[in-house]
């Protein structure tokens, strides 16, 4: 609870000191924290609906993000990630009939990739990107692909929830999509630029981008890492 209470206290002094201004709520929408503390983001309840598509990159050893969008909406989800320590942990589990596992990555091309793993042996989280967190010593060969050809191998036009944990991959990945105008409802994302070089200008830059291209912030956690943008002209055709 006291720790609780500290987050938010920290959230309200940054936001009065204009810290995260880029991040400002700029679509009030109803929504909800869906999976745990530390793994889970913020779902508009008004755009998803029953059935919905949902791709989750960066999956890790832990799913309650999905398992309870199952609960709630019957969401088919699309589940991806290609470090070892996660494909050995969903291969125990017993998984619902909605929830599919692709053990690729996602990047801004197709093909074959270095992948870092985690230079603490006890995390599960590995990234193509070389950053802090990884050993550039200790890679290995996993398939990516782009968001698009995902897209039409499952024969998806459409998808409601994009999720995203990867690792400081993020920005590349969003600008491809953005550039490339698919369709999705909402953007769930964690920001991690306390990895990377100019991180919060990277993340100012790439927020920006998405405003630009009907990507409005709709909530963010208390740490600021985890952001939700939702499709402003999807959001007003459901509307009618």
């Amino acid at each position: 609870m006291i720790h609780h209470l500290k987050k938010k206290l920290k959230k309200y002094l940054y936001l009065f000191l204009g810290k995260y201004k880029y991040l400002k709520i700029r679509d009030k929408r109803k929504h909800k924290w869906y999976g745990k503390e530390y793994s889970g983001f913020f779902v508009d309840t008004e755009l998803i609906k029953p059935e919905a598509i949902v791709y989750s990159f960066g999956v890790g050893e832990d799913i309650s993000f999905d398992r309870e969008l199952i609960a709630d909406y019957q969401a088919e989800i699309f589940a991806f990630d290609p470090t070892p320590k996660s494909i050995e942990w969903l291969s125990k589990q017993v998984l619902p009939t909605s929830f599919h596992f692709f053990s690729i990555g996602i990047a801004t091309y197709t093909g074959e990739a270095s992948f870092y793993l985690p230079k603490n042996k006890n995390f599960v989280s590995g990234s193509s990107l070389i950053q802090e967190n990884v050993d550039v010593a200790d890679s290995i060969t996993v398939k990516m692909k782009k968001l698009s050809e995902i897209m039409t191998e499952l024969g998806h036009r459409h998808i409601d929830v994009l999720k995203m944990d990867i690792e400081g991959s993020e920005y590349e990945v969003l600008e491809q999509i953005l550039d490339e105008e698919l369709s999705i409802g909402q953007i769930l994302v964690e920001f991690h630029e306390r990895f990377i070089e100019n991180g919060a200008k990277r993340t100012e830059k790439i927020v920006g981008k998405m405003k630009d291209k009907g990507f409005l912030v709709f909530a963010c956690s208390d740490s600021f890492e985890e952001v939700s943008f939702v499709n402003k002209k999807i959001a007003e055709k459901m509307k009618k």
